[in-house]
């Protein structure tokens, strides 16, 4: 077996579990913001960030699931950078928006990063 058959095998169970998680989450969170949170995030001036990290993270939510649901075959690298970089990108910018904590500033691009090299695994195919 090679390094890139190994992170590529059938759709573990516990998958579909963390996929319903993530995307319940994502959507709690956009409703929290969008009325509890509402007047404390206009007044901190953050509610664009707030929904950036929303938009990010749905949009990784239902990547994970078509991640799980598209193929025969799981490619867990591509799933754990994904899921690595929803919370790194979108948590810290949660916390960012919420708590103003600056120095979480230079965690969110290593949330980035991880997304990006999530979408660039996909491309991984077993021979």
């Amino acid at each position: 077996m090679n390094s890139q058959e190994a992170d590529i095998s059938p759709v573990p169970r516990w998958a579909f579990k963390v996929n319903s998680t993530v995307g319940a989450v994502a959507v709690v969170l956009g409703a929290f913001g969008a009325h509890a949170l509402k007047d404390v995030l206009q007044s901190n001036g953050n509610i664009e960030v707030w929904k950036t990290a929303v938009f990010y993270h749905l949009i990784h939510s239902i990547l994970l699931v078509l991640i799980s649901f598209n193929s025969d075959y799981f490619n867990k690298l591509a799933y754990f950078l994904l899921l690595t970089g929803v919370i790194l990108f979108s948590g810290s910018l949660y916390l960012l928006s919420f708590f103003s904590f600056s120095w979480l500033g230079p965690i969110t691009p290593v949330g980035g990063i991880f997304l990006i090299l999530g979408w660039v695994t996909l491309s991984r195919k077993p021979n």
